[in-house]
C-alpha cells in the first residue's frame, strides 16, 4: 500500500484518537487501551514500509501521550499526588529525554568556558563573582576556612533566603524558554560560567578539595536541579519553534503543561539543597571527609536516579503492562 493511501485510510481513526488523548472529555480506559493497540499496529506498519516518513514521528508522539492518558484514567491508584511523582513526571522526562541531554551538554559547555576564561584571564573571576566576594574568600582561605562564607547568617535565614532565590532562578529559567529557548540558554550561561570560574578560582588558590567537599554538599542537588529546569525551558522553546504535526498553539500548550510539571518536580530537590546549605554546609570544615563525601554521593545519586534512570524503568514497566491489554 502506498503511504498516501495508508494515511487516507487511517486518518480519521488517528484524529479520533488524538481527540481522545487531548480532548476535555476522557474516554473509558479500556476504550483508550483498544485505540492504543490499533495505533501501535499502525506504527509498526509505518516503521516497516515507510521508515523515513514523518508519519512515524506523528504516531510515536501519539503513542507516548497514550501511555500518560491511559495511566491517568486508571482507577487502580487513587492517590493523585503519588501518581504525579511516581509515574507522570518520569514518563514526561522519558518522552523529552533528549532535552535533558541537551541541557547537560549546554550547561557543562558553559562550565568549561567559565573555567578556561578564569584560567587565561586573572580578572575574569572578579568580573563574574565581584570584588567583594573574591576578597572575602581570599581572606577566608588565608584563615584556613575557604568556605566560611556559608557560615554567615542564621541557619533558618540562610535556608529560606537561599531556597527562595534558587526557586526564582528555576522559574526564571523555565519562563525565559518562551523566547525560543534563548532566554533559558542565557540563564544557563550565567550559572554555568559562574560555577566553572568559581571552582577554578579555588583550584588556583590550592584549596579545590576543601571547596568541593563543602560546596557540593548542597551543590549536587542545586546544580542538577538547575539543569533539569533548563531542560524544561528548552522544551517550552521547542514547542514554539518546532510544533511538528500539531498547530503551534496546541504545541505551545503541551510545552507549557509538560514544562511546568518538570519544573515543579525539581522544587523538593531545590528545597532540600537550600536546607543543606543553610544547616549542613557551614560545618563542612569540621566534619570528617567520609561524611561530607557521603552526603554528596547520596544527594547526587538520589536526583540522578530520579531523572536519569527511573524514567526508563517506568516506561519499560508501562510498555509491558499495556502490551498485554
Amino acid at each position: 500500500m502506498r503511504e498516501v493511501a495508508f494515511i487516507k485510510q487511517n486518518k480519521e481513526k488517528w484524529l479520533n484518537f488524538e481527540k481522545a488523548i487531548f480532548g476535555k472529555h476522557l474516554k473509558n480506559p479500556d476504550e483508550l487501551a483498544s485505540l492504543y493497540i490499533q495505533l501501535v499496529n499502525d506504527l509498526s506498519y509505518a516503521q516497516t514500509y515507510y521508515p523515513k516518513s514523518k508519519t512515524i514521528l506523528y504516531l510515536n508522539n501519539l503513542a507516548a501521550k497514550a501511555f500518560q492518558k491511559i495511566y491517568k484514567t486508571k482507577r487502580e491508584d487513587s492517590n493523585r499526588f503519588v501518581q504525579f511523582w511516581k509515574t507522570e513526571v518520569p514518563l514526561i522526562i522519558y518522552e523529552y529525554r533528549r532535552y535533558v541531554l541537551y541541557a547537560f551538554i549546554i550547561f557543562l559547555s558553559f562550565v568549561a568556558i567559565g573555567a578556561l576564561s578564569a584560567a587565561y584571564d586573572d580578572s575574569f573571576v572578579r568580573l563574574i563573582l565581584g570584588d567583594e566576594y573574591v576578597n572575602q574568600t581570599l581572606e577566608n582561605i588565608e584563615a584556613g576556612d575557604p568556605v566560611a562564607v556559608y557560615k554567615s547568617g542564621s541557619n533558618w535565614g540562610s535556608f529560606i533566603g537561599i531556597t527562595l532565590n534558587n526557586l526564582y532562578v528555576g522559574i526564571q529559567s523555565f519562563i525565559y524558554g518562551v523566547f525560543g529557548g534563548l532566554g533559558t540558554a542565557l540563564v544557563m550561561l550565567y550559572n554555568g560560567i559562574m560555577v566553572g570560574s568559581f571552582q577554578y578560582f579555588f583550584h588556583k588558590e590550592g584549596v579545590l578539595w576543601e571547596s568541593v567537599r563543602g560546596i557540593w554538599i548542597h551543590g549536587a542537588m542545586e546544580i542538577f536541579a538547575i539543569v533539569i529546569e533548563g531542560a524544561a525551558g528548552l522544551i517550552l522553546g521547542a514547542s514554539i519553534l518546532f510544533p511538528k504535526t500539531f498547530s503551534r498553539i496546541i504545541s505551545f500548550k503541551m510545552g507549557v503543561k509538560n514544562g511546568v510539571k518538570i519544573l515543579i518536580s525539581t522544587f523538593p530537590f531545590t528545597i532540600a539543597a537550600g536546607f543543606l546549605e543553610g544547616f549542613v554546609t557551614r560545618y563542612s570544615n569540621t566534619m570528617p571527609n567520609w561524611l561530607s563525601v557521603g552526603i554528596i554521593l547520596v544527594t547526587l545519586s538520589l536526583i540522578s536516579f530520579y531523572y536519569l534512570i527511573y524514567p526508563f524503568i517506568v516506561n519499560r514497566k508501562l510498555k509491558q503492562q499495556y502490551a498485554t491489554l
